[in-house]
C-alpha cells in the first residue's frame, strides 16, 4: 500500500536496513580510525613535544575555522534533497569548489596576523601549508555527501582509513627525519588528497562541475543559514582554544589540546557513527513525528549508558590517564582533563540533539542556541583561564553547557515533539552512575601506586556499570542490536 508520501512499507523496510548497515559501516570506520588516531598520537606527541604539538595546535585550529562553512553549507543539501539529487550535485560541487579557492586565498594573506594573535608567529608556514586542505575539502564536500546520502559508508570507510593512515605514516617519518610540526601539517595534506582521489573513484559522477542558475539561489538559501550556524558553532567549540592560544601561548596550548583531543574520543566512537547516518535515518521518519520522537528518546538513554561511565571513569582517572599513555612531559594536560571528560558526556547529548533539531529545519533555534552558547562561553574562558590556567579554561566550558546550552536544547526539543521530562528521565540512572565511577576512579588513583593498575579497575568498574544499565533496557538494546535487519522501530521511550 503506497502512502501519501510515496512510500510502501516494504520501501521503508528496504531504507531501514541501508540505514542499519551504514551504521554498522560507520561504528567499524570510526573504531578504526580512532584506534588509530590514539597510536599515531601517542607517537607523535612523545616524538615532538609539547612545543612542537603546540605550533600545530596553533595552525589546525585555523584550518578547522574554515572548514566549518567551507563549502557555504550546500552539500548537506544533496543529503537532505527530497527528490533524486543526480541534477544538483554539479552546481553543488561547484559552489564548494569556487568558495573553498575564494578561502584558501584569504586565508593564506591573513595567516601571519593570526599567528601573531596567537602568540606564535613562526608557525605562519605550517598554518599556511594545512590551508590547502581547504581545497581538498571543497572537492570532497559533494561526493563525501552523496556517499552518506546513499548509505555507503563501507566506501567512505575505505576513504577515512586511507586518509587517516597514510597522513600518519608521512607525518611519523617525517617527524622522525626532524621536520617537526611541519611533519604533521604535511601528514594531513598527503592523507586528504589520498581520500579525494578515492572519492572520485567511487563518486566519479559528483567531481563533475556545472551550474544550473535556477538552483543557485535555493541552495545557497538551503546552505547560508547552516554555513552560518556552522561558524558559531565552531566558534563555540573552539573558543576556548583559539583564547587558550592567545592568553597562555603554545605549550600551554598543547597541553590543552592534548586533553581536549583525549576528553573527545567517547564522542567520537560513540557519538559521530550515529551522526553520520542519523540525519538521513531521521529525515525517513518525517511523515510520523510520533516515531520520531520515541526513537530519540530510547537513542539517548542507550547511548548515555554506554558513553557516560566512559567519560565519568575517563575524567576521574585523568592525571593516571595522561602519564601512563604520554608520559610524565604531558601530565598538565591531566588538569584540564579531569573536566574535559565530564563535558564530554554533555555533548553526546547536546551533538544528537542538534542534529534532531536539523531534520526538522529548525535552523533559526539552532543559531539562536550556538549564539548564546558563544556568548556565554567567552567571558567564562577568559575568567576561568585568568585565575586557573588551562584547568579553568576546561571547568568554564562545563559550567557553560551543562547549566546555558543543555537546557535551551530541552526547551526546543520540548516545542519539536520530545517531551523534556522523558528525555531528561533517560539520563538520570547514567548521571548517577556516573559521579559514583567518578568518584571512584579519584579514590582508586590516589590510593593506587599504579598508574596502570589504577586505569584498569577504574575501567572494569565503568565496563560492570555499562552492563548493568543496559541490561535495565532489553527493549532498548534489542532495537539498536536490530537496526540492521529490521525497519526502524519506536522501542521503549518510558
Amino acid at each position: 500500500m503506497r502512502r501519501r508520501d510515496g512510500t510502501t512499507p516494504e520501501i521503508e523496510a528496504d531504507l531501514a536496513r541501508q540505514a542499519g548497515g551504514a551504521l554498522g559501516w560507520s561504528l567499524l570506520n570510526t573504531a578504526a580510525s580512532k584506534v588509530g588516531t590514539l597510536v599515531i598520537g601517542i607517537a607523535l606527541a612523545r616524538i615532538l613535544g609539547p612545543e612542537e604539538f603546540g605550533t600545530f595546535a596553533v595552525a589546525i585550529v585555523a584550518l578547522l575555522a574554515v572548514l566549518s562553512f567551507n563549502e557555504l553549507g550546500v552539500s548537506l543539501a544533496i543529503v537532505r534533497w527530497d527528490r533524486e539529487p543526480a541534477p544538483i550535485v554539479p552546481t553543488v560541487a561547484t559552489i564548494s569548489v569556487v568558495s573553498s579557492l575564494v578561502l584558501f586565498l584569504a586565508c593564506y594573506a591573513a595567516a601571519p596576523a593570526y599567528t601573531a594573535a596567537m602568540g606564535s608567529p613562526g608557525s605562519t608556514p605550517v598554518v599556511r601549508t594545512l590551508l590547502v586542505g581547504i581545497l581538498l575539502n571543497g572537492l570532497s564536500a559533494a561526493p563525501a555527501a552523496l556517499l552518506q546520502r546513499q548509505f555507503r559508508q563501507r566506501e567512505r570507510m575505505v576513504s577515512d582509513q586511507a586518509n587517516a593512515w597514510l597522513g600518519a605514516l608521512v607525518s611519523i617519518a617525517l617527524a622522525l627525519a626532524g621536520m617537526g610540526a611541519m611533519s604533521l601539517a604535511l601528514g594531513r595534506l598527503a592523507g586528504g588528497l589520498a581520500g579525494a582521489l578515492l572519492f572520485l573513484r567511487y563518486v566519479p559522477s559528483a567531481f563533475r562541475l556545472g551550474m544550473d542558475r535556477s538552483l543557485l539561489a535555493p541552495l545557497l538559501r538551503f546552505g547560508l543559514p547552516l554555513a552560518g550556524a556552522s561558524m558559531i558553532v565552531f566558534a563555540s567549540s573552539y573558543a576556548d582554544q583559539l583564547l587558550t592560544g592567545a592568553l597562555l601561548g603554545p605549550t600551554q596550548l598543547a597541553f590543552y589540546v592534548l586533553a581536549f583531543n583525549l576528553a573527545s574520543w567517547p564522542v567520537a566512537v560513540l557519538s559521530q557513527p550515529l551522526r553520520s547516518v542519523a540525519p538521513a535515518a531521521f529525515a525517513r521518519m518525517q511523515s510520523d513525528p510520533a516515531l520520531m520522537a520515541r526513537n530519540v528518546v530510547w537513542v539517548v538513554g542507550v547511548l548515555a549508558a554506554v558513553a557516560f561511565p566512559v567519560c565519568f571513569v575517563l575524567a576521574g582517572a585523568a592525571p593516571a590517564v595522561v602519564r601512563l599513555v604520554y608520559g610524565l612531559e604531558w601530565e598538565p594536560a591531566g588538569v584540564p582533563l579531569a573536566a574535559l571528560g565530564v563535558l564530554a558526556a554533555v555533548r553526546i547529548v547536546v551533538e544528537l540533539s542538534y542534529d534532531y533539531l536539523v531534520v526538522l529545519r529548525r535552523a533559526s533555534a539552532i543559531l539562536l542556541i550556538q549564539a548564546v552558547w558563544l556568548a556565554a562561553l567567552v567571558p567564562a574562558v577568559l575568567l576561568g583561564a585568568t585565575w586557573w590556567g588551562i584547568g579553568g579554561v576546561a571547568v568554564g566550558q562545563v559550567v557553560v553547557v551543562a547549566a546555558v546550552v543543555l537546557p535551551l536544547y530541552l526547551w526546543r526539543l520540548s516545542a519539536a515533539g520530545v517531551p523534556a521530562g522523558r528525555f531528561l528521565g533517560r539520563l538520570v540512572l547514567p548521571v548517577v552512575a556516573g559521579s559514583g565511577l567518578y568518584a571512584t576512579a579519584l579514590v582508586l588513583v590516589d590510593r593506587l601506586g599504579s598508574d596502570l593498575l589504577a586505569v584498569a579497575l577504574s575501567a572494569a568498574v565503568g565496563l560492570l556499570a555499562t552492563g548493568v544499565m543496559l541490561a535495565r533496557e532489553p527493549a532498548a538494546v534489542s532495537a539498536v542490536a536490530s537496526l540492521r535487519h529490521q525497519p526502524l522501530k519506536a522501542g521503549s521511550a518510558s
